[in-house]
């Protein structure tokens, strides 16, 4: 009858399947369970929760990172705060803007608050990307640590004439930059001290010189007086007028007579194990902030690869 090709018609289209497809099947399948007994992990739906040690670890790299942050943005608001209050940041002072030393707090402190944030938000974020920028940063900084300490010891012999040069500009500037004149000031009263090599240094300078028009000719500092209180509370301002009309032997019963490089070089090299201390603990706060950040990236890389 007609119904017959029918059937046989649906008979054909049905799917045909032998005993040697479902045994090359059970053979496929069955060769991917040592693999799964090798590495169950790769297996798992849920990652492995990180231990008690690796979540300390993370929760101490947090607060490591936003301590340094928060010394971070606090150099930058002291830079900052230095720039407007002196008017450096104006159209016509933009110019002696490299040389003021506030930009070296803004630079500092915007260095630091930024690989120090990206250093929080890795942490906190489980961030891979950020963890290996501030990772690469630190060892960028330190590296330049280094190369900075090596040169200092290649050119010791010329950081004198360095070190005379940039008091040099500082006796020069002495009256156009605040922060310069409080440095000087505070150099001279701090080792007692007066010029460069002699108190006479002062009249490289325009104000001081004794060919100057002003109340300051063949003049010095206060920070150069013996006493610039003079016995009072207050500090005598005027103690160093006319101290370079005097002679030697009268000049040094108001300032002293001695230069500061040759005061401030002992003192530097008195200071060198200080200085060496504070060298190693920057080097030990970088390799634990270092050693902190691999430690969380390794355990945010594997959980990541399992997903």
């Amino acid at each position: 009858s007609a119904s017959l090709p029918m059937q046989a018609s649906k008979l054909v289209e049905l799917p045909y399947s032998s005993d040697d497809d479902d045994d090359d099947g059970l053979l496929a399948r069955g060769m991917d369970f040592p693999a799964a007994e090798q590495d169950p992990r790769a297996w798992s739906p849920v990652p492995p929760k990180p231990g008690i040690f690796s979540q300390c670890v993370r929760y101490l790299a947090f607060f490591w990172n936003l301590l340094f942050l928060l010394l971070g943005l606090l150099a930058l608001a002291v830079g900052v705060w230095g720039l407007l209050a002196k008017g450096s940041l104006q159209g016509e002072r933009l110019a002696p803007l490299g040389s003021d030393p506030m930009l070296l707090f803004v630079l500092v402190g915007l260095g630091a608050s930024t690989i120090s944030l990206a250093g929080c938000l890795g942490t906190l974020r489980s961030n891979p990307c950020l963890l290996r920028f501030f990772v690469g940063a630190v060892l960028a900084f330190a590296g330049m640590e280094v190369l900075g300490g090596l040169l200092l010891l290649a050119v010791r012999r010329q950081l004198r004439d360095a070190l005379q040069d940039a008091l040099l500009l500082c006796l020069l500037r002495y009256h156009d930059e605040p922060d310069l004149r409080f440095l000087v000031d505070e150099v001279q009263r701090s080792l007692q001290c007066c010029g460069l090599g002699s108190y006479r240094d002062w009249e490289v300078n325009l104000y001081f010189n004794c060919s100057a028009p002003g109340v300051q000719a063949c003049s010095v500092p206060a920070s150069c007086c013996l006493d610039p209180r003079q016995n009072g509370s207050l500090v005598n301002s005027q103690c160093g007028f006319g101290a370079l009309r005097l002679g030697d032997v009268a000049a040094s019963t108001v300032v002293h007579l001695g230069g500061c490089v040759a005061r401030l070089s002992a003192w530097l090299r008195g200071q060198a194990g200080g200085i060496a201390a504070a060298a190693a603990l920057l080097v030990l706060v970088e390799a634990a902030s270092v050693l902190m950040a691999l430690k969380v990236l390794g355990d945010i890389v594997p959980i990541r690869a399992w997903d």
